[in-house]
């Protein structure tokens, strides 16, 4: 335990030390004088006057007392709707006025707007100048012979300087607008032209020596030059609280050595200004809160940087102690855990600075939420995957596994002659009779003296299905119990309580195989013995199949299920937590008569049983020796049928034994409640969440696309692509460590797990709206044919629409985003498990889902690249009378 306390310390001081070298301090030139002005609006709103509201005069005042400290002047843009208290309060703090007049398409509007600046200017003398409208020509709200009319009005009316406000280009187009002006008035704002942090100086310099050639001897004023602190990049424009400081520090110190006049665009944030795009709030160099934003002197640096530190630290640390707790767990182990665990912890604190940092109208403050809400459990079942790589990767080998040296000391530690009697029950419903005899030939061939069959056909009315096995049991002897009930209700389970009532009564274990199993002669001699323990309740072997071969969606099928039987169920049975899955299972009748027997109140009755007899206490064991195959499902149909009925059960179970979890409630343990609850997240909440975070992101994409606001962040989107980096990196790893497959049958098993997403999904939320739905059973045998229905129509239209929706976002992004192409990246990796069903069932239609297809063209291509002879009549021997193989053997 000291190592692992070691490399938790270890891990906490490199992550302190990280902070420190990452901290970035940047340099810009000193100023430390006031400012000549700055731009001040007063509204609280949408900025109309006849609309919005003014800040009241006590906050007025206290903005004035404040710029007062920064600047000597200030700008404002109207000069009705309340903006008329700003001049003589701003007098109040020895501050200059440069008045607005707001001139829109409105004409009545535009003469108040005006006949108020003019009432201004004459009653205040701190008034300096008057702006008549604010980027008219721009917009094109005015004509220009029409603004030079209302200006000379205004010039006419007063004793200060009147001019107009509008872009340098304007100015430079329109020079009988600087000929009817007092002075040039432009704004030269290089984010909104593209220009990056390192340039913006240098071209507002430029562009303002360009105007100075066109009007010589003419007074020019830069009335508008800033940087916002936050918001999207536009190209190469990147907005940062590090951007803003150091363009407005470089910008003062040379405009001041130039003796140039300008105003800074803006005194103080403005949240309201949502729809000036990302940007639009965060042009101040006060916050909202009338805090400086950064220092006019000595380094750039973040004020907040070892406070978001320590929220980091605090997080990766509280998030480690779990560790802890983990039976003896390697150094390796814990440097894995430690490292995602202080990882959460810095994004956690990028969250922090994130919210603390930026303004929130309801719409993006609840968007914002939302995505952290849905956030919480993907990171979760990130953190739940990471462990379970350091556990496979890093950790122990298994302890509690019944392998094959644990089976033979269990055999011998066992009483001489133990031998208790077993009641093997078979339930089959509509199964293929050729099918069922071989299953009954193999429990026939058990090595075991004790035991009995109960093979019960259940709600099967057809003799064709029947009538060959009550045969069959007639012929393997007495052994063979057989039942033929009709009108069974309760499904499978139903069918099963009827084989208990039937059941011998000096029999002590039952044991569970489905209709389509064929046993391995040793099952029985090697796990009975594990139940001379009297705590032990259960002994389950994995599921496998012995018909991969068919095809190569059954080949991919099976190289899927394979690894929850060698990589879930070996971790789970660690804590003794594992899942009862209804075939190869040992069970101690005393046990399952505690546990109130089968039920039929779900449609996944083996887990539920599983489940129940682990609340009461009892030990449970598992091997991943392979006792008995199986058939796959017949179609991708059925595969989908099968995870559906699966995932519908496990939501079932979740809502009937959710209570058992609370302290007290039963004898699981804290590590077994752990896996349970894991597990089920892992599954049925990774897979819906996935859906829901997908469709979501497509109702936004629009709103993102079109309406130009509310641009998922990084702190959103990064999160989902790493979660997605850790899954795949989960199956890839643990599959090459712990499942003996291929890597194309592994890849292959990859697109076959994430082809049941959407199918998962449907089945929580009809979890969700219904209590029960009828049991399903899977098509295995060959008895099934391919339906004629596409198997994923609402796959391929999500996955569609995913792409297309990637694909406008690209389309879209004239400005080069990085947030945007990211967004569009999601959606991209989130349309995969919707392509992988598309895949899967494209691919059941088509010729290549042949082993023979593989196997020709293999041939085909040795002849056509000259490695072997062209002969056709041995090659049609060759493949008509050569079994099917699997494809990682011939290609």
């Amino acid at each position: 335990m000291r190592a692992i306390v070691a490399v938790l310390l270890f891990v906490t001081a490199a992550h302190a030390a990280l902070w420190g070298l990452l901290q970035q301090k940047e340099q810009a030139p000193d100023f430390n004088g006031l400012l000549p002005s700055v731009s001040y609006d007063p509204h609280e709103g949408i900025a109309h006057p006849d609309v919005d509201s003014v800040a009241p005069v006590e906050r007025i005042r206290a903005d004035m007392k404040k710029l007062a400290t920064v600047t000597r002047a200030i700008r404002l843009y109207s000069s009705t709707g309340g903006v008329e208290l700003v001049p003589p309060i701003a007098a109040e703090f020895g501050l200059k006025v440069m008045l607005g007049a707001w001139i829109d398409k409105d004409p009545d509007r535009s003469e108040r707007e005006i006949q108020s600046a003019i009432q201004l200017a004459r009653r205040n003398s701190n008034v300096i100048g008057i702006v008549v409208g604010n980027e008219t020509i721009l917009t094109g709200t005015q004509k220009v012979d029409e603004l030079i009319d209302k200006i000379k009005l205004v010039k006419k009316s007063v004793n200060v300087p009147v001019t107009t406000g509008d872009v340098w280009n304007t100015w430079r187009d329109n020079p009988e607008l600087a000929s009817n002006v007092d002075f040039i008035a432009a704004h030269i704002l290089p984010y909104w032209e593209n220009f990056s942090d390192t340039q913006a100086v240098d071209q507002a310099m430029y562009l303002y020596g360009l105007l100075r050639e066109k009007f010589p001897g003419k007074r020019i004023m830069i009335a508008e030059f800033g940087w916002p602190s936050a918001g999207y990049n536009r190209l190469n424009a990147v907005p940062g609280p590090f951007q803003q400081a150091r363009v407005l520090r470089n910008f003062v110190t040379r405009a001041e050595a130039i003796g140039m006049e300008y105003n800074i665009v803006e005194g103080i944030d403005q949240p309201w200004k949502f729809f000036e795009g990302g940007v639009g709030p965060y042009w101040g160099i006060l916050n909202a809160d009338r805090e400086p934003k950064f220092s006019w002197t000595g380094p750039i640096v973040n004020p907040d940087y070892w406070k978001l530190a320590a929220i980091a630290l605090l997080i990766g640390v509280l998030v480690s102690l779990p560790i802890l707790r983990i039976a003896e767990p390697t150094v390796l182990q814990a440097l894995v855990l430690a490292i995602s665990a202080h990882g959460v912890g810095g994004w956690l604190s990028n969250v922090f600075a994130y919210w603390n940092g930026h303004y929130f109208v309801w719409g993006s403050a609840f968007a914002l939420t939302l995505g952290l809400i849905l956030l919480v459990p993907l990171i979760l079942i990130a953190m739940a995957r990471i462990e379970e790589i350091a556990a496979v990767a890093f950790g122990h080998q298994p302890r509690r596994l019944l392998t094959k040296d644990k089976v033979e000391k269990d055999a011998e530690a066992a009483p001489e002659g133990y031998f208790p009697k077993v009641s093997i029950h078979v339930p089959a419903y509509f199964e293929p009779p050729e099918m069922l005899k071989q299953t009954l030939d193999a429990l026939a061939q058990l090595d075991y003296p004790n035991y009995e069959c109960v093979i019960i056909i259940n709600n099967t009315p057809d003799p064709a299905f029947w009538q060959p096995i009550q045969d069959h049991c007639r012929l393997l002897g007495e052994r063979f119990v057989f039942i033929n009930a009709e009108k069974v209700k309760g499904f499978k389970a139903g069918a099963l309580r009827i084989a208990m009532d039937r059941t011998a009564v000096d029999a002590e274990i039952i044991g569970i195989i489905d209709a389509d199993y064929v046993v391995d002669k040793n099952w029985l001699k090697d796990l009975v013995p594990a139940f001379a323990d009297p705590t032990v309740g259960l002994v389950q072997a994995p599921q496998d199949h012995r018909d991969e071969d068919l095809s190569l969606m059954h080949y991919i099928m099976n190289g899927e299920y394979a690894g929850f039987f060698d990589i879930g169920m070996v971790q789970r049975n660690e804590e003794n937590a594992i899942i009862v899955h209804g075939t190869m299972c040992l069970i101690r009748r005393a046990a399952m008569d505690v546990a109130g027997g089968w039920s039929s109140d779900t449609i996944c009755e083996d887990t539920d049983l599983g489940l129940a007899i682990q609340e009461l206490g009892w030990t449970t064991h598992y091997t991943n020796t392979r006792y008995g195959s199986g058939v796959l499902p017949d179609t991708y149909e059925a595969f989908k049928k099968q995870r559906h009925r699966w995932a519908y059960g496990g939501f079932q179970i979740v809502k009937k034994h959710w209570r058992r979890f609370l302290p007290g409630k039963s004898r699981l343990s804290r590590d077994q409640k752990r896996e349970f609850l894991l597990g089920w997240l892992n599954w049925l909440g990774a897979e819906s969440l996935g859906v829901v975070v997908a469709i979501l992101n497509l109702i936004w994409v629009p709103i993102v696309a079109f309406a130009g606001i509310a641009i998922p962040d990084k702190i959103l989107t990064i999160p989902i692509t790493a979660a997605f980096v850790v899954s795949l990196a989960h199956f890839l790893v643990l599959y090459r460590l712990r499942v003996r497959v291929g890597p194309w049958q592994m890849l292959g098993a990859m697109v076959a797990a994430m082809s049941v997403q959407w199918t998962v999904s449907r089945a929580v939320a009809q979890g969700l709206i219904t209590e029960h739905i009828a049991f399903a059973r899977t098509s295995k045998g060959g008895l099934s044919r391919m339906s004629i229905e596409f198997q994923a129509f609402w796959e391929a239209v999500i996955a569609t629409l995913l792409l297309i929706g990637a694909g406008i976002l690209i389309g879209t992004n004239t400005y080069q985003i990085t947030e945007l192409y990211i967004f569009a990246a999601v959606l991209i990796l989130e349309s995969l498990p919707f392509v992988s069903a598309v895949a899967i069932a494209v691919l059941e239609m088509s010729r290549i889902n042949s082993f023979e297809f593989w196997r020709y063209s293999a041939v085909r291509t040795a002849e056509l690249i000259g490695l072997r002879p062209v002969y056709v009549p041995e090659l049609a021997a060759l493949i008509s009378q050569k079994p099917a193989t699997k494809v990682a053997e011939k290609v």
